[in-house]
C-alpha cells in the first residue's frame, strides 16, 4: 500500500475586509491576511497550485511541497485582491464558478442576511484565466444538490460544465459541491459528468488516500490567525476536527 502523503487544499471565499458584526464575517479573509498567508507558504518552500496541478500529487504520480488553492463562488475581490499576490508568487488557483450567476451577486446568501458581494463577470473571469488561473464548476445556481431531484441535480452538474466550456472555450475538469452537500446519488452524477476532482467542505487535509471526488479541504476564514494557519496546514489539527 502506498504511504499516505498529505496535500492540504485551502478553501477561501471572499477576500475582503468586513466590519465587526457582519453576518458570517468568517467567509471574508482580509486582503492583508491573505497576502501574509501566501507569502508564508512561499517562505516555507511551498507552492500554491490549482486542482489540475494538484491532481498528480493526490494520485501519487508526483511528490513535493504543494498546497491546493481554491476559491468558492467567484467573487470579484478574488480577482482584485487575491490575483495580484498569486501572480507575484508564481502560484495558481482554482475558482469555482456558479455558471448562471456570472456578473451577478451571491443571491443564494440573501435569505441569511449575508452582505451582497459582486461576482466576476465574463470579462473578469477571462482575465483570471488569462493570468494562468483555473476555473471549475459550482453548479448552475448554487443549489443544495441533496435536496433536489435527480433531473435537477443532473442538469445543475452537467449543464454548468457545458455552459462554462462554451463561454470560456476551455475544458472544465473540476467540481465543488455547494454547501459541501453530497451523497452517493450526487457522487454518481458527478462521476458520470466526467470531472477529474470534486471538493467538499469536509474538514481535513487531503491525501493520497482520499477519494478523488470527495476531497476534504482546510477552511481559511477571517479568524485564521498565523498560528492557526500553520496548525491547520502542517499538523493533524484539522484532521482531528471532524466535519
Amino acid at each position: 500500500m502506498m504511504h499516505k502523503k498529505v496535500f492540504p487544499i485551502l478553501m477561501y471565499h471572499s477576500i475582503s475586509n468586513m466590519p465587526r458584526g457582519t453576518i458570517m464575517r468568517s467567509l471574508h479573509v482580509h486582503p492583508k491576511r491573505f497576502k501574509f498567508q501566501m507569502r508564508l507558504l512561499k517562505l516555507l518552500g511551498y507552492r500554491g497550485v490549482s486542482m489540475t496541478e494538484l491532481k498528480p500529487y493526490l494520485t501519487g504520480k508526483k511528490s513535493g511541497r504543494v498546497v491546493g488553492l481554491t476559491f468558492d463562488d467567484g467573487y470579484k475581490n478574488n480577482l482584485t485582491d487575491a490575483l495580484p499576490i498569486l501572480k507575484q508568487l508564481g502560484f495558481s488557483a482554482t475558482l469555482y464558478i456558479v455558471s448562471e450567476n456570472i456578473g451577478g451577486i451571491n443571491n443564494w446568501d440573501s435569505s441569511k442576511g449575508i452582505p451582497e458581494k459582486r461576482i466576476m463577470d465574463k470579462k473578469e473571469v477571462k482575465e483570471w484565466i488569462n493570468y494562468g488561473m483555473e476555473i471549475g464548476s459550482h453548479t448552475q445556481s448554487h443549489i443544495d444538490l441533496q435536496k433536489c431531484s435527480n433531473e435537477i441535480a443532473f442538469k445543475e452538474i452537467n449543464q454548468s460544465k457545458t455552459d462554462l466550456e462554451n463561454i470560456f472555450k476551455i475544458t472544465i475538469n473540476h467540481f465543488c459541491y455547494p454547501y459541501g452537500n453530497f451523497n452517493k446519488r450526487i457522487l454518481s452524477i458527478v462521476k458520470k459528468a466526467g470531472y477529474d476532482t470534486a471538493t467538499t467542505t469536509i474538514r481535513g487535509r487531503s491525501s493520497t488516500n482520499d477519494a478523488i471526488l470527495e476531497l476534504p479541504r482546510v477552511s481559511i476564514t477571517h479568524h485564521t490567525l498565523p498560528h492557526l494557519f500553520l496548525l491547520k496546514l502542517f499538523s493533524s489539527y484539522e484532521d482531528r476536527s471532524g466535519n
